[in-house]
């Protein structure tokens, strides 16, 4: 008779799902998985967060010892006195705080003077933005705040019922952390929030436990959502991952703090004690669902007609700014088509214009990441619009690297379940979990086609950030 395996559980609280996961601990096998969907919004009671958690494990946890949880990063939750919900929580992709964030930039000293002292110039997304939007437009709710968490933070805590805490992961992307320090800047706090000094979590160590649950479940320290799809993918050097989800994200690890005053790349750290240089866009996937709608198609659909196009669709060129932008700072900015000629003005064409616009605004974030001293080998493509047939014919032309696209995962929810794994065996390093089958994608005959589409898309964009993007 075998030994049964050591269950852990791994959470992936997202903008729209949770996801859970149960592995086993030693392989990282997924054994059985859970799900629950969030309401569509960019602002969301927490308490949606624990319905969703509890809808997605029912009947799934029997056996589980340890579980921990990866969140969507920069929400902000605010707690009372009593440690009841002060509003509902602003979430990453909620831009009312672009102001906020421009003024704090300004005020402090430039982008310079913010990532030498958070290694981050903050945007929209970022927590101290969101307090400072409070602070300004909500001061009676300002005032009674009395604790500041993440979404992770607070799931952690409401599994526990212990002490609120946090990883150096998602603290990095507050805007009052420092990744190269290891503390908070809590004078950033308080100037930010009006000169309102809310608590803050713990900041525990990679391995760490933030407790257990009523039940006796250990629960790991927990982290940021791109922190642990790193987790889960184990980088190394020359690694450099692009997400196409809700957002798109391109990061990798690194030894080093990263300090990079365009605010191109987040210095954030990462979920094992190293950094995570990091570049995200605000439209990834929903490009694809917008487009296709748009064509009176679906994704498939959309994919039939993007493959049935040239490269570069004839100079046809989309610049998709669809929800705003976050890199480049531009929260107002609208998207745009370009090139429009009568000759190529096709269904075709304008799907892949669709594929490749997205792809462009990830393949700059690798330039970025790539100037903040990350080599890149290969790019590891993940996300639900990695699947796309399309996207995975364009990617290697646009990023002119070598991409390969590892078998579908919930890698947050993997990454979250390995720390759990790592924080209930100890020791310095995550347990080594079998590599996940992987296809690499067939490359061009020549680069030429991708220069020519990425120096486009560059020429388009150039336009629009000449352009103010605020209303008159």
């Amino acid at each position: 008779m075998t030994d049964k395996p050591t269950l852990v559980a791994g959470v992936d609280s997202s903008t729209q799902s949770t996801k859970i996961v149960v592995c086993d601990a030693a392989t990282g096998a997924v054994v059985r998985t859970g799900r629950a969907a969030h309401p569509d919004a960019t602002e969301v009671d927490p308490r949606e967060w624990w319905r969703a958690f509890t809808e997605a494990s029912d009947g799934l946890l029997d056996g589980v010892e340890a579980l921990g949880v990866g969140g969507q990063q920069h929400g902000m939750v605010t707690l009372d006195a009593d440690s009841e919900v002060v509003r509902p929580a602003l979430l990453w992709n909620d831009t009312r705080s672009s102001q906020a964030a421009e003024d704090l930039v300004r005020e402090l000293g430039g982008p310079a003077a913010w990532t030498e002292a958070v290694g981050s110039v903050p945007v929209a997304s970022f927590t101290v933005t969101k307090l400072r939007w409070l602070a300004e437009h909500e001061p009676a709710a300002a005032d009674r705040v009395a604790r500041v968490l993440l979404p992770h933070d607070w799931l952690t805590w409401r599994l526990t019922g212990g002490e609120p805490v946090t990883d150096r992961g998602d603290a990095s992307g507050t805007g009052y952390f420092s990744p190269a320090d290891g503390g908070y800047r809590r004078d950033i706090l308080k100037y930010a929030f009006g000169g309102r000094e809310p608590e803050l979590p713990r900041v525990l160590a990679p391995a760490e436990a933030a407790g257990r649950t009523p039940d006796g479940v250990l629960v790991s320290a927990g982290t940021g959502d791109n922190m642990a799809a790193a987790l889960a993918l184990g980088l190394g050097t020359g690694d450099v991952v692009v997400s196409l989800g809700t957002s798109g994200t391109v990061f990798g690890v690194s030894e080093k703090a990263p300090a990079d005053a365009s605010g191109l790349v987040a210095g954030f750290a990462d979920a094992t004690g190293r950094f995570l240089p990091l570049a995200c866009t605000l439209n990834a996937a929903r490009v694809l669902t917008a487009a296709a709608g748009m064509l009176g198609t679906d994704l498939a659909g959309l994919d039939r007609l993007a493959l049935s196009a040239a490269p570069g669709a004839e100079g046809l060129t989309l610049l998709p700014y669809l929800d705003g932008e976050r890199t480049p700072n531009l929260p107002s900015a609208a998207g745009s088509l370009h090139g429009l000629r009568r000759g190529n003005m096709t269904p075709e064409n304008l799907a892949r214009a669709a594929v490749e616009g997205m792809l462009c605004g990830l393949s700059a974030g690798l330039d970025a990441v790539v100037a903040q001293g990350l080599s890149v080998r290969r790019v590891l493509l993940i996300g639900g619009a990695a699947q796309s047939e399309a996207v995975r014919a364009v990617a290697p032309i646009v990023f002119g690297v070598p991409v390969v696209v590892p078998e579908p995962a919930e890698h947050v929810a993997l990454g979250a379940a390995r720390q759990a794994a790592w924080a209930l065996a100890g020791g310095t390093e995550p347990p080594a979990w079998s590599g996940k089958a992987q296809v690499t994608l067939d490359r061009p005959a020549s680069p030429e086609a991708g220069d020519e589409i990425r120096g486009r898309h560059l020429a388009v964009r150039q336009l629009v950030h000449d352009v103010p993007v605020r209303g008159a």
